[in-house]
């Protein structure tokens, strides 16, 4: 599993939108950016309190990242 469709599953399975998760990837000169769009009402629950869901997603992320010697980033959008 890539790390577009680990975000973009890990998404689905928190949103009560989950037609609405779409994810996005893009270069930048410091990496792959990953982008994750859900619907405004389920913003809330991707992001979790004090942003422990996007903390543990980017940690996942950076785990991911180091296996493949690149850097990856995420921006819940």
């Amino acid at each position: 599993m890539g790390a577009v469709e680990l975000v973009e599953y890990v998404a689905r399975s928190l949103v009560d939108e989950p037609e609405a998760v779409t994810v996005g990837i893009h270069e930048d000169r410091e990496g792959t950016v990953i982008e994750l769009h859900v619907a405004e009402d389920d913003m809330g629950k991707v992001i979790g309190r004090n942003g422990s869901v996007a903390k543990a997603l980017r940690t996942l992320l950076k785990v991911m990242s180091a296996r493949q010697g690149e850097s990856i980033s995420l921006e819940i959008v």
